[in-house]
């Protein structure tokens, strides 16, 4: 019987959340609002934390259930399987969040989960007190218009961490946010990335490594890598089958340019780390003495704006600066991340195309150029 799992995701990525996932062979795979889920084998598991670019975590689900009262809530808690996955000496915090429900009081609510947990679990290992020294499995409950949704957390830190940015630098961009916008921007392996205020190399760095399909996951660890009830075998698999998938990708390069460059050393030392050092050119230049370097080029960047870094009138005249930059040509592209709502009156030109996105909680728009 395959297992299901949830995938939470910034709001505006569940569709490619949901395409790579296909392309993964999962199955079953749904998009709503703010989550993906799919169904597979407990390697599908492995391989969406390993492979999963725009993903912010996978996530095992336990059960689902109505709660309208603290009792129905402890009830419908006690009755799932917690044992098949909560070993005798692990660790199982409990968190989550309501919205719109009967049960507003999330620490009451954290309460009585654990609660019923433990009372579920105190039979099956024949103990009155759980010692919670062992591997962690953190519960996430979450309960919208009454339903209740109870997970098991597998990814540990989000995956938007890849492991190479130890120093994002002022004002970063998540990693699953600039993967998308990569993604969004159809770029290929055989492109030239330019990023004219790259800052730290986010967009530069998850670009290379989508060109060379290296899966994001690869320097890091998961929780569930600890847990007993997957063999260990099923994570050295994945990790095989996602190195065979890596390409040398000698026709793509990354160029970016900043004016800081206590940035542009942050940018250098991530890319060794991400292993894609020798796609990158970096230098340090103003904006207004960007060229492209090549006839063809997709260009993607996240310019600073309001409360990150400059105040409105300087990211206006930042923007006409772009416009008069950015100009239409064939074998070029632009896709610029802002949350400005003039943005395009400031830039000159309407955008061909326009998708919603968030950066965390901010309201974005990624602007995009190909005419």
């Amino acid at each position: 019987m395959p297992y299901t799992f949830l995938i939470p995701c910034l709001l505006g990525l569940e569709g490619l959340i949901a395409e790579e996932l296909r392309e993964m062979d999962a199955q079953a795979v749904r998009a709503e609002n703010g989550r993906v889920l799919f169904e597979g084998a407990l390697s599908m598991l492995a391989r969406a934390n390993l492979r999963c670019r725009y993903a912010e975590r996978v996530q095992l689900c336990i059960g689902e259930f109505e709660a309208r009262s603290f009792e129905a809530l402890f009830q419908g808690t006690k009755a799932l399987p917690w044992e098949a996955w909560i070993g005798a000496r692990d660790a199982f915090p409990v968190k989550g969040y309501s919205l719109n429900s009967t049960l507003f009081s999330v620490s009451d609510c954290q309460a009585i989960i654990k609660k019923a947990v433990v009372e579920r679990l105190k039979p099956r290992y024949g103990l009155e007190w759980f010692e919670e020294t062992g591997a962690v499995h953190q519960i996430q409950f979450s309960i919208m218009k009454d339903r209740v949704t109870l997970v098991l957390d597998s990814s540990g830190a989000g995956l938007h961490k890849r492991g190479y940015r130890l120093d994002a630098g002022e004002a970063p961009l998540k990693e699953t946010l600039a993967a998308a916008l990569c993604r969004i921007a159809r770029l290929r392996e055989n492109h030239t990335l330019y990023d004219p205020m790259c800052g730290s190399g986010t967009i530069l760095i998850e670009g290379a490594m989508m060109a060379r399909r290296i899966a994001p996951g690869k320097n890091r660890s998961f929780a569930a890598e600890r847990w007993a009830q997957i063999p260990r075998e099923i994570w050295a698999q994945e990790r095989a089958l996602a190195a065979a998938l890596e390409r040398e990708a000698p026709d793509f390069h990354a160029v970016g340019a900043d004016l800081d460059p206590a940035a542009l050393k942050i940018a250098r030392q991530n890319a060794e780390r991400a292993g894609v050092a020798r796609h990158m050119a970096l230098h340090q230049a103003d904006l207004k003495d960007f060229r492209f370097q090549t006839e063809r080029g997709t260009l993607i960047t996240n310019p600073p704006y309001g409360e990150r870094l400059l105040d409105e009138a300087q990211a206006q005249a930042l923007f006409r600066l772009m416009g008069k930059l950015f100009l239409p040509q064939r074998g070029r592209s632009y896709t610029i991340l802002s949350p400005a709502e003039g943005f395009e009156q400031s830039f000159g030109r309407k955008a061909d195309t326009r998708r919603k996105l968030y950066n965390g909680m901010l309201k974005c728009q990624a602007y995009m150029y190909y005419k």
